[in-house]
């Protein structure tokens, strides 16, 4: 699938159906639709209806989305947080900056008979440390999905999934390499702060395992285990 082909994105959540209208004749990214937000949407999407006996849920107790606050980073047209708005991640922000915005609004007016509602949102840069207090962290979970490609923002980028995500929190990354330079320092940020666990590619949707997109579950060091109780680093 290409993915900037098509004015049009649908992407089927449980028994509903997104449809992301992209803008690919904008100057900003975050107005196409990039694969690993579906791809995180999909994952998620599996093991949450996961319930066969012979298959144990290795994902049961980290994605329980009851009750949980949630924020997603770089939303763009918005597939990420409105797909984990219908797995029942129903307490969730997005944000992007001032000029992604109106395409944001305009796919959740698009998609509001699907969601029920209109979801919030709230302008953020990752380097303001005013606006990243009012939102009032700490959040349950981080959303961020093809959020680095700029060596210039992976700082930025690194310090707001820390200052937002809660001690026992989890960030949940989708990623695909855009930037080698931009990948070399996130990753040795992150290293730093965030016990990192790599879902393996066969955990993936089938429909949605694209080769070069993965899907990442961060941790704060000091409280950091895996789903299966292990602490793992990103190797």
């Amino acid at each position: 699938m290409k993915f900037k082909d098509s004015p049009v994105i649908e992407l089927p959540v449980r028994n509903s159906v997104l449809s992301i209208e992209q803008d690919n004749g904008s100057m900003h990214v975050g107005t196409s639709v990039w694969p690993c937000s579906l791809v995180l949407v999909k994952f998620l999407e599996r093991w949450s209806s996961s319930s066969s006996s012979s298959t144990p849920n290795p994902y049961t107790h980290l994605f329980n989305f009851s009750g949980k606050r949630a924020i997603e980073l770089g939303t763009g047209c918005g597939p990420a947080g409105m797909g984990l708005f219908l797995l029942g991640l129903e307490n969730i922000l997005l944000t992007d900056i001032a000029a992604v915005m109106p395409a944001l609004k305009r796919n959740l007016k698009r998609n509001k008979p699907v969601l029920g509602k209109m979801l919030k949102t709230s302008q953020l840069y990752w380097n303001n440390v005013n606006q990243i207090k009012n939102l009032n962290p700490p959040f349950d979970f981080v959303i961020a999905a093809d959020v680095v490609y700029i060596e210039e923002t992976v700082g930025s980028l690194v310090n707001a999934m820390e200052s937002l995500v809660s001690d026992n929190g989890v960030v949940l990354l989708g990623y695909q390499l855009r930037s080698p330079e931009a990948h070399q320092l996130f990753w040795e940020l992150c290293e730093r702060v965030f016990v990192i666990e790599k879902v393996p590619h066969e955990d993936l949707h089938e429909e949605y395992a694209f080769e070069e997109a993965d899907v990442y579950v961060f941790r704060k060091k000091l409280l950091a285990v895996t789903t299966t109780g292990e602490c793992l680093s990103q190797s």
